[in-house]
């Protein structure tokens, strides 16, 4: 105690941020966590790395704001740098919105490249995306939607709506954790076109139509089964 006094050295604390957040969840934790000081703005959306950040007592919440920019700007150029060829995506910053997409889309870090991979496939065939991740981004208007999706959330025009448009929405939608980032770079290699869930806490996926189909009717019959034991 008396080497820690004489050499002032101060309590290293940390904060996670987890994968996934969108900027309004950054900024509320930035401002809940008790010891840091100032103000902070909403950051730019996907700006920040999903990452345990060290700071010390009275450290500028802004501050470690921008040290967390930092580490997205730095992690994203280091990861386009080694992307796989022939991907269908032009800038880094594409590769920051699916990778926000696909962060939403899966908590199994084994899904990842493969959902990525079927997003990529049918942006090369120019099909929409239909991600609900997405949609709930754009009836949330940036937030975290407490709802389930509606139909009329599905059919609503929106530039995040990736039921009504094709491409790409304008932004990312989350923080993408670097697994995330390096799914939609590195994904793959298969010719899947749509996923749904299981039931089991992950997705099945479809080359075709018909096949998704199926994987669909499952899981709704998994859906009608948990709706009735609920009501018993």
């Amino acid at each position: 105690m008396l080497a820690i006094l004489r050499e002032g050295r101060p309590v290293q604390r940390r904060l996670t941020i987890p994968e996934g957040l969108t900027a309004r969840q950054v900024a509320s934790l930035l401002r809940g966590t008790e010891g840091l000081t100032g103000e902070v703005p909403v950051p730019e959306e996907g700006s920040i790395l999903p990452e345990t950040y060290a700071w010390e007592w009275g450290f500028d919440r802004a501050a470690l704001l921008r040290r967390a920019q930092a580490a997205m700007a730095r992690t994203l150029a280091e990861i386009w740098a080694e992307r796989a060829e022939g991907l269908p995506l032009a800038t880094p910053r594409e590769a920051l919105v699916l990778a926000s997409i696909v962060e939403r889309e899966t908590a199994l870090p084994e899904e990842r490249p493969r959902i990525a991979a079927v997003f990529l496939n049918r942006l090369r065939r120019g099909m929409p995306l239909q991600s609900d991740p997405t949609v709930a981004y754009a009836a949330a208007e940036g937030g975290a939607l407490e709802r389930p999706l509606t139909r009329a959330d599905l059919d609503r025009d929106h530039p995040f709506n990736t039921y009504r448009i094709r491409g790409l929405p304008p932004a990312p939608i989350a923080a993408p954790g670097v697994a995330a980032l390096r799914a939609v770079t590195r994904p793959a290699q298969t010719d899947d076109l749509y996923f749904v869930a299981n039931g089991e806490g992950g997705h099945a996926f479809a080359r075709t139509l018909e096949e998704h189909n199926r994987n669909v009717a499952r899981w709704r019959e998994i859906e009608r089964r948990r709706a009735d034991s609920a009501q018993r």
